[in-house]
């Protein structure tokens, strides 16, 4: 079974590449610019350059490698800099999609799409699925955009909406917990927001979801996150306790006292048990992930 990945170089994209290659799987890893992955040359895996924004470049991948399943992880997802670039992120985040899915169709390829929590408003915890959508910023705009694409695709299709996800990074992505990190060891100050709540996803746990899907060919739109509710400020007191590092320089900071040029949702927890019930997702503690994202 041929498996491509778009923005196989990024955190996510790197993770997926490793466990599906771990399960025999033949993979196409796709991203901008030169392979950046630790495994480039080992058996079933091709490494190709790609612009998914350029409908050629996705043709020509397709045509040559005709797969069977398409896991679209690449995005343009830093909400501040969508809300900035807005014409990139709509031509990275909803254009781009939709150049994959009609190149996808030609060979009938299961797709499945990475989105996000940041789909809501905000404005109640535990989202499930079938909930009103209404996101509040423009990247939340344009995953919603492109999960109403997919949702028009006439073949094997799957939305997976994520949430605040967090491990230990192959690449130079940082997440919340390697920032931390890294401020507190410099002895830095680090604002943190304190009325944002999660349901943190430890990606191992997403690359289990996606994997699910892929194995037992399921379709619709699932949530897949963490058990626990959390803030991101309880989050890294967490990493300083865990470190040893002095929580003390964590500020905490609000939407009202601490403006980004995205606004983001203040409560958004998604309820998994859908996934629980149809794929068999079963996501560690935060005290777990968090152990096995500093583990040597």
């Amino acid at each position: 079974m041929k498996i491509l990945v778009t923005g196989a170089n990024g955190f996510v994209g790197n993770s997926l590449v490793i466990q599906l290659l771990q399960r025999k799987y033949e993979v196409i890893a796709t991203g901008r610019g030169d392979c950046r992955l630790q495994f480039n040359g080992k058996n079933k895996f091709i490494y190709a350059s790609l612009d998914f924004t350029k409908k050629e470049q996705v043709e020509n991948i397709f045509e040559h490698h005709q797969p069977d399943i398409v896991v679209h992880a690449g995005a343009m997802s830093r909400p501040d800099e969508c809300e900035e670039k807005k014409e990139l992120a709509y031509s990275i985040n909803v254009t781009g999609t939709d150049i994959l899915l009609a190149a996808a169709a030609k060979w009938q390829s299961h797709f499945i799409f990475l989105s996000t929590d940041f789909v809501f408003s905000g404005d109640k915890l535990m989202y499930n699925e079938t909930d009103e959508t209404g996101p509040v910023n423009y990247y939340g705009t344009t995953k919603l955009l492109a999960e109403e694409k997919v949702l028009q695709y006439p073949f094997g299709k799957t939305i997976l909406r994520t949430i605040l996800v967090y491990g230990k990074p192959f690449t130079g992505r940082s997440n919340i917990l390697t920032i931390v990190k890294e401020k507190l060891e410099k002895g830095e100050t680090y604002n943190v927001y304190d009325d944002q709540v999660r349901t943190p996803t430890f990606v191992e746990d997403l690359i289990t979801g996606i994997i699910a899907c892929i194995e037992k060919e399921t379709t619709g739109i699932f949530h897949i996150g963490g058990k626990d509710v959390l803030t991101p400020f309880d989050m890294a007191c967490k990493v300083a306790d865990y470190l040893k590092l002095d929580k003390s320089l964590l500020q905490k900071v609000t939407r009202e006292n601490f403006s980004q040029p995205a606004l983001r949702p203040l409560l958004t927890g998604l309820n998994i048990s859908k996934a629980q019930n149809e794929l068999g997702y079963n996501p560690i503690s935060f005290e777990e992930g968090l152990k096995k994202t500093f583990s040597s």
